[in-house]
């Protein structure tokens, strides 16, 4: 899951960024509001981590743009604690949800794939395709109950299909899911996650359209 994270403080945003990043998740910083609001156009996120106190631009003012062009992206707002007035203009102009400062890692991974969830219709943190499972939290996956060693790569592959069942993604739209700016796959990186994936899981699991890209459907249940 590809999170946009718009965040000043560096010790923060470092913290955000590292961390996130061995819980699963492909992280974007930016440090200056303008330059983190445009971002939200130029790749597919699926969760903003949003500060309110920026340089360039404030949060408020990003958050109430971007729900006025009709950007949905699930946004959770970080606030230094006390700043209840804040917090209360963040939800009633668009954000999901969030956070005071200082919190812990965990909370802010939990509070992103929830939302994340919420968005895809799922509750659970526990996703299910036929005898395939997935945990969010934990990072395992099963076939069948029993448990599958994945990588970190193949399991966010696994929950972006997981996510998406029934959908087409293409090649590009894969890669731009699972890797952030600066991270360069190779040409057949896709290919071969996917090949691993069957391998693991049952060749009948992802499907090739051909000339289209890959789905989840329930030919593979």
């Amino acid at each position: 899951m590809r999170i946009l994270l718009i965040e000043d403080e560096r010790l923060i945003g470092d913290g955000l960024s590292v961390g996130l990043g061995k819980l699963g998740f492909s992280v974007d910083w930016f440090r200056n509001g303008e330059e983190g609001a445009a971002a939200l156009d130029l790749a597919p996120y699926d969760a903003v981590l949003l500060d309110l106190g920026l340089p360039g631009r404030d949060g408020l003012s990003i958050l109430k743009d971007w729900r006025a062009r009709g950007l949905r992206e699930p946004v959770l707002i970080l606030t230094a604690r006390g700043e209840v007035e804040q917090r209360v203009h963040g939800l009633e102009n668009g954000a999901d949800d969030y956070l005071a400062k200082p919190f812990a890692l965990a909370e802010v991974a939990a509070r992103l794939r929830a939302l994340i969830r919420r968005g895809h219709g799922r509750l659970s943190r526990v996703l299910v395709r036929g005898r395939v499972s997935f945990d969010q939290t934990s990072r395992t996956a099963a076939l069948g109950g029993r448990g599958v060693a994945l990588s970190p790569r193949e399991s966010g592959l696994l929950e972006l299909f997981l996510l998406n069942p029934n959908q087409v993604l293409t090649k590009s739209r894969i890669e731009e899911k699972i890797y952030a700016w600066g991270e360069e796959p190779q040409s057949n990186a896709v290919e071969v996650h996917i090949h691993h994936l069957r391998r693991k899981l049952g060749q009948d699991f992802i499907r090739t359209v051909h000339r289209i890209g890959y789905i989840m459907d329930d030919h593979g249940d």
